[in-house]
């Protein structure tokens, strides 16, 4: 059934389409980046499927306008967290990883944005709005951020085989654990907690039964690794928010 399948490809699709250039975000649509539309925004680190025009689509509907800029983080890399998210993904969460280097966009904030953007990230609890400062991340611009803002996974990252598992969709040099794509890390969560479902009915359960997907996220998180890096938790106006 059509209801059925897009579950099904929205939880295995994961972290969606993301563009390789900079944009902006202009009420579902996609348009050139602007970067004069960075002033008085905050900064955020998309390192999921924030990064993807239709997820944000899905988050703000139709209105209003979000730069959307590439840049490179140098030791850090994004690993699939140990949670489930209500639609059936297992979800990112940035690492701390010396010596490599990950390439992901900043989300810049309005502040009615950066309120929505909450509703949608700290509604479970798996995520802290915070700070981290002492970092290189490379605008596309050619500008440098020594600070950014973002969403600290709370579970901490998966592990499989006792190492993380990276997302195959984010590019990364010098990265050490294996990358799969969301479909594939699904399958090793099936395996790991439920392996007498089909693979459909693990997904379709995950969606459709809160308590099953409860009781999923706080197996794979036992052994689950917290966040390596010095981090502050921020407000919506705490920090060095806004751009000049």
């Amino acid at each position: 059934m059509p209801e059925t399948r897009a579950k099904l490809d929205r939880a295995r699709g994961y972290p969606y389409a993301i563009p390789e250039a900079s944009y902006v975000w202009r009420a579902g649509e996609v348009a050139a980046f602007d970067p004069a539309m960075r002033k008085d925004r905050t900064p955020v680190l998309a390192i999921g499927s924030n990064q993807s025009p239709r997820q944000l689509t899905r988050k703000f509907g139709d209105e209003g306008e979000i730069p959307v800029q590439r840049a490179r983080l140098r030791d850090f890399d994004i690993y699939y967290s140990a949670h489930i998210t209500g639609y059936g993904s297992v979800p990112a969460m940035l690492q701390h990883a010396p010596g490599a280097e990950v390439t992901l966009s900043v989300n810049w904030l309005d502040g009615r944005q950066l309120d929505v953007m909450h509703g949608t990230e700290l509604y479970a609890a798996k995520y802290q709005y915070a700070v981290i400062e002492d970092i290189e991340l490379a605008l596309d611009c050619g500008t440098d951020l020594d600070f950014v803002h973002l969403y600290v996974g709370v579970n901490g990252h998966l592990l499989h085989g006792g190492d993380a598992v990276a997302l195959s969709a984010m590019p990364a040099k010098g990265r050490r654990p294996k990358a799969l794509t969301t479909a594939e890390v699904l399958e090793i969560v099936r395996e790991r907690f439920s392996p007498g479902d089909g693979a459909d009915e693990f997904v379709l359960k995950l969606v459709e039964d809160s308590g099953f997907r409860a009781a999923c996220t706080e197996a794979i998180s036992t052994d689950a690794v917290s966040f390596g890096h010095p981090a502050r938790p921020a407000g919506a106006e705490s920090g060095r928010a806004g751009w000049e």
